[in-house]
């Protein structure tokens, strides 16, 4: 497929690239991306199924889990779309309106879920460092108006991306760097001035660092507290509770590092590794969180095989 550049009239069409070099190989590489989209799509609709149906999971730890939850099924059904188009149905075309629009769901998902890993880490840090106030600071009241004022705060943060997008001119370039849709990616094929696009894409990025610095800092706190516990029995007890909420921290945020390091460090280095590790971004994190909380919370790893065995028996 011959894609046009043209500096006369504005583009009325973006072509998504799947992975450069191997687009005759796209066809078998649905396979495992579809895999991963139908794994990540049950394991977190198990987690809020468990969540709202088991009385014994009605604690604020499990009503974060599930805004996680729901946070990476919105993210997953954001991309979905174009990347079984490019991969399965080698359909790349994507009109700027719908790529606008794909581009807000995805950065908006992302940044709720960066929110939703900083308010666990805050979680996390409550139980452990003052037990007894636990429940009466996290009511089901005070989780619902934490989850509805993060939501908002990163509506209003995003909501600027597909308005300055749309204010851009696309004359010269229609080839986009990826399978689906995102900020950085789309402005540079602009044609006009992006000043405003690279300074508040900039200012979204660095309130991402601002939550995985507020994550550290509540880990070293927690760290701080536990190496006081005498016992040491007590202290790996005391750890293992932030386990599961360590590795999802590790799975959303070490792509996205590695990428900004790519980016920075290695620009010279093979367009692949930069493709490869975006796609890794949006599809690992929604397929191993609900794993790795499965397997790590007792209460949910037994009824998840509780349901598994009455079913067999």
């Amino acid at each position: 497929m011959s894609i046009l550049n043209t500096s006369e009239i504005e583009i009325s069409i973006f072509y998504l690239v799947g992975i450069p070099g191997m687009e005759t190989t796209h066809i078998w590489l649905s396979i495992p991306i579809c895999f991963m989209y139908i794994a990540a799509i049950l394991g977190n609709c198990t987690i809020l199924f468990f969540v709202k149906t088991e009385p014994s999971l009605h604690e604020p730890m499990y009503y974060f889990l599930s805004m996680l939850a729901l946070s990476d099924l919105e993210l997953s059904f954001s991309s979905l779309p174009t990347m079984l188009r490019v991969f399965l149905f080698n359909i790349p075309g994507i009109s700027p309106d719908a790529c606008i629009a794909q581009e807000f769901f995805i950065h908006e998902f992302s940044a709720m879920e960066s929110s939703i890993l900083l308010i666990m880490s805050f979680d996390r840090f409550i139980a452990i460092c003052n037990p007894l106030r636990y429940t009466s600071i996290l009511t089901s009241a005070r989780v619902l108006q934490i989850g509805i004022v993060f939501g908002l705060k990163n509506v209003v943060l995003i909501l600027p991306f597909p308005f300055t997008l749309k204010h851009l001119r696309y004359c010269e370039k229609n080839l986009l760097s990826h399978s689906y849709c995102l900020h950085q990616d789309v402005m540079k094929l602009a044609c006009s001035d992006n000043k405003v696009n690279v300074i508040y894409g900039l200012f979204v990025a660095l309130t991402g660092i601002l939550d995985l610095t507020f994550i550290f800092m509540s880990y070293v706190l927690i760290l701080k507290a536990v190496l006081s516990i005498a016992s040491q029995k007590e202290r790996l007890k005391v750890l293992n509770t932030c386990v599961s909420h360590i590795c999802a921290v590790l799975t959303f945020y070490v792509p996205i590092i590695s990428l900004a390091v790519i980016y920075r460090f290695a620009k010279h280095s093979s367009p692949l590794i930069r493709i490869l590790m975006a796609d890794v971004f949006l599809l690992v994190p929604p397929l191993m969180n609900p794993i790795v909380y499965c397997v790590k919370s007792q209460q949910i790893r037994n009824l998840v095989l509780g349901k598994l065995c009455s079913k067999q028996s």
